[in-house]
């Protein structure tokens, strides 16, 4: 194990953690609105609605990010209409399809997410706004939204480290992220271990930051859930000491 070239590969593996968090958080802002459309639209009980949203969900969620990733940078380009449309200046580029691929992949995954917070909502909350005069847009951004993100974002939270770790497959497609500039330093050292451990490191330790973040932001949005930990913490508090 090659320590020395670990040590001094850190400061170059980890210059392309800024091109990785471009390509997830640009991809998770623009498939979050993706999905809280499809959320809607497959909630809305009409069917030339619900059918194509369940469609697209079905579709990116049962193909491989690879593929998708591979249909969109390499398929694209081989029809003469996509070329000589207005699209092309922006499919021709490598960031852009990495972006375009990651965005529809997490929109799929997070349309599920909203959807289940959205039929978490105790339906009581709803009758209740609605008697006070609340409906629509205005009951949704009100009641439904808040509430089920509440109860979205642990699950969120987890889509959000995947999207951290899926980001490395943009490396296929000639972007020096991560995982793209250890590829290229292990074309030149021949040291992959090395390499790939050190890229790994840098992984875990922004999932660990992520994930205290997202449960920080759990506990402000729901503070009885403080609470109800601090009360957990004093019970086995009390429990050792007495088996103490």
């Amino acid at each position: 194990m090659d320590f020395a070239l670990m040590w001094d590969s850190l400061p170059k593996v980890l210059a392309g953690a800024g091109m990785t968090f471009q390509l997830t958080f640009l991809a998770l802002g623009l498939g979050f609105v993706l999905a809280t459309v499809i959320a809607l639209a497959s909630l809305s009980g009409r069917r030339w609605l619900s059918l194509p949203a369940d469609g697209y969900v079905y579709v990116f969620r049962s193909t491989p990010l690879l593929v998708q990733i591979f249909l969109i940078y390499y398929g694209l380009g081989q029809f003469q209409a996509v070329r000589a449309s207005f699209l092309w200046p922006f499919l021709r580029e490598p960031f852009a399809c990495a972006v375009l691929a990651l965005m529809l992949n997490t929109g799929a995954y997070t349309a599920e997410i909203i959807k289940g917070g959205i039929r978490s909502v105790p339906w009581g909350q709803v009758e209740a706004a609605r008697a006070c005069g609340m409906s629509g847009l205005l009951l949704f951004r009100r009641i439904l939204f808040p509430v089920a993100f509440r109860q979205a974002l642990p699950a969120y939270g987890n889509e959000i480290i995947l999207m951290i770790k899926a980001s490395s497959l943009a490396s296929t497609i000639t972007l020096l992220e991560i995982t793209g500039i250890a590829r290229v330093i292990i074309a030149e050292t021949f040291r992959p271990i090395e390499l790939f451990i050190v890229s790994g490191g840098i992984y875990l330790v922004i999932n660990a930051v992520l994930s205290r973040a997202v449960r920080a932001l759990e506990l402000y949005l729901s503070p009885q859930l403080k609470d109800s930990l601090d009360s957990e913490q004093r019970r086995q508090q009390a429990l050792g000491v007495r088996v103490g």
